[in-house]
C-alpha cells in the first residue's frame, strides 16, 4: 500500500511539475513583459484621447472612447503574446491586433491587422464571442476552417470565454505567418498565409469599457520576413485629433455644434457661426508632412466646373471660350498652409481634381512654372461619399501632395509661403467630413 501510494504520490508530483511549466503559466521561460503594472510605457497612443487608455490597480482601462488603437512602440515577427482581459458591461467590443501598421487605414479608425477578437455575448452564424481570428482593412489571413459566409475569419472550436465582469486569458501564438490561439487554456483559431507576418501590436477601443493586464510576450526566432511581408514602419507621426474633442484646434465661439467630434470623425455641417468659419491649430508648423482623410457628406448635383490645363490655365473651346465640363458636386473645402488662404490645398469636385493651389495657380503675376507646378498631374479623387487620404508635404518653399497614393503636386514652388503657421481646415459652406489628422513635425 505504501509503495502504490509512493508511487502516485511520484506520478502526481511530475503531474504537478508539468503542468506548472506549461504555456502559459509563470514558470515558462523567455517572457518578458509588455505592461510594466504601473504606466503605459512602451506603447504609444495612434488616434485615441488622452484618457482611452489609462493604468488603474495594475490594469489597462480602455473607456472605449473614441473607437481607435493604441499600439506597442515595437514591431515583432514571430512571439508568443499572453493577455488577460474582461469586459465590465454585456455586449461589450474591443481586440487584441498583431502584425499592425502604426497608423490607421484610409478612412479606418483601426491599423491593418489580423485583429484577435475580445467581445462579449454576442454570437451568430458569422461570428462568435469566444476568440474570432480575421484580417482587417488590408492585411490577408487563410483561416484554419472555412468561413460560412466565405469570409477571412477563423471562428473558434469551441465556446470558452466567460461572461462580462470575469477575467478571459488569451495565448496568441504568431509563427512564420502562421497564428494560434487559446482561449483559457485551449487553442480553438487559427490562421496562417497572414500577411502582414511583421507588425506592431495593438489594443482596440471600441465603444465600451475594457480592462487588460499581465501583458506578457515571447519572442521566437525571425523566420525572414520579407519587406512586402512586413507592416509599414513608425515615421514620427502624431495625431491632431482627440476624436472626443477639438484640443489642439481653436475652438472659436460660433464653431460649436458645427465643427463637431463624433468619434474617430471630424463632422463639419459647412455652417459654422463663428467670425472666422475656418478650424485653425492651436500650433504653428514650419516643415512638416500632414495626413488627413475627407469625405463628402452632402448630396450632389450636376454642374458646370471648368477645364484646366496642365499649365494652369483654363482651356478654351473654338469659338475662344473658357471650356467646361458636367461634374457630380458635392461642393468645396481645402487645408490652408502655415496660416495663409493663399497656400491653400483644394478639396473640390473640378474636372481637374483635388490638391492643386488655387491661390497660385490663379495669381497671374506668377512665373509659368509656379503655376503649372500647383496644378494636379492627375484627377485622383475617390466617388462621392467615399474617404480620401491626402500626404501633403512641406519643406521650405516646396509643396509635394499624395493624393489616394498618386502624386498630384510633385515639389512645386510656392514663393513668398511664411516659414511657419497655422494649418486650418476651410469652411466653404458645404458638408464635408475629416478623420486621421496625422502630422510629423521636422521643424
Amino acid at each position: 500500500m505504501l509503495k502504490i501510494f509512493a508511487v502516485l504520490t511520484c506520478v502526481g508530483m511530475a503531474v504537478g511539475a508539468y503542468a506548472s511549466a506549461s504555456p502559459g503559466s509563470d514558470e515558462e521561460t523567455g517572457f518578458i513583459p509588455l505592461f510594466s503594472g504601473k504606466d503605459l510605457a512602451g506603447w504609444v497612443n495612434v488616434n485615441c484621447a488622452p484618457g482611452t487608455f489609462t493604468v488603474r490597480d495594475g490594469i489597462i482601462v480602455s473607456t472605449g472612447i473614441p473607437t481607435g488603437v493604441m499600439r506597442t512602440a515595437k514591431q515583432y515577427e514571430n512571439f508568443i503574446l499572453e493577455v488577460e482581459w474582461r469586459h465590465m458591461k454585456a455586449g461589450g467590443n474591443a481586440g487584441v491586433f498583431v502584425w499592425a501598421d502604426p497608423l490607421t487605414a484610409v478612412g479606418q479608425p483601426f491599423t491593418r491587422a489580423i485583429e484577435v477578437q475580445v467581445l462579449d455575448g454576442t454570437n451568430s452564424e458569422n461570428y462568435t464571442s469566444h476568440g474570432d481570428l480575421f484580417s482587417i482593412h488590408g492585411a490577408r489571413m487563410k483561416p484554419d476552417r472555412p468561413h460560412p459566409a466565405g469570409w477571412e475569419r477563423c471562428l473558434p472550436s469551441e465556446h470558452r470565454c466567460k461572461p462580462a465582469g470575469e477575467w478571459n486569458h488569451y495565448r496568441v501564438v504568431c509563427n512564420n505567418g502562421v497564428l494560434k490561439l487559446s482561449v483559457n487554456g485551449k487553442e480553438v483559431s487559427g490562421g496562417s498565409e497572414c500577411k502582414p507576418r511583421k507588425g506592431y501590436i495593438c489594443l482596440e477601443s471600441e465603444g465600451s469599457e475594457c480592462h487588460f493586464r499581465n501583458i506578457r510576450i515571447k519572442e521566437l526566432p525571425s523566420t525572414g520576413a520579407s519587406r512586402d511581408e512586413v507592416a509599414e514602419v513608425e515615421q514620427g507621426f502624431v495625431s491632431l485629433y482627440t476624436g472626443v474633442d477639438l484640443a489642439g484646434w481653436k475652438a472659436e465661439e460660433g464653431h460649436a455644434g458645427h465643427w463637431r467630434p463624433k468619434d474617430w470623425v471630424l463632422d463639419y455641417d459647412g455652417k459654422s457661426e463663428a467670425k472666422d468659419k475656418n478650424l485653425w491649430s492651436e500650433k504653428e508648423y514650419g516643415d512638416f508632412t500632414l495626413i488627413c482623410d475627407w469625405r463628402w457628406t452632402g448630396k450632389p448635383t450636376s454642374q458646370m466646373r471648368p477645364v484646366i490645363q496642365a499649365n494652369g490655365e483654363q482651356t478654351v473651346d473654338a469659338a475662344g471660350k473658357p471650356a467646361e465640363a458636367e461634374v457630380q458636386d458635392a461642393g468645396a473645402s481645402g487645408i490652408y498652409l502655415r496660416g495663409s488662404s493663399k497656400s491653400q490645398i483644394n478639396i473640390w469636385c473640378w474636372p481637374v481634381g483635388s490638391g492643386e493651389v488655387y491661390g497660385y495657380r490663379m495669381d497671374k503675376t506668377m512665373p509659368a512654372e509656379v503655376r503649372a507646378g500647383v496644378t494636379p498631374k492627375a484627377n485622383a479623387d475617390k466617388p462621392i461619399g467615399q474617404w480620401n487620404r491626402f500626404i501633403i508635404t512641406m519643406k521650405g518653399d516646396r509643396l509635394t501632395v499624395v493624393l489616394n497614393g498618386k502624386t498630384v503636386i510633385e515639389h512645386a514652388q510656392l514663393p513668398g509661403v511664411p516659414p511657419r503657421g497655422r494649418i486650418a481646415l476651410q469652411h466653404h459652406g458645404d458638408p464635408i467630413q475629416f478623420a486621421n489628422i496625422y502630422i510629423k513635425n521636422e521643424k
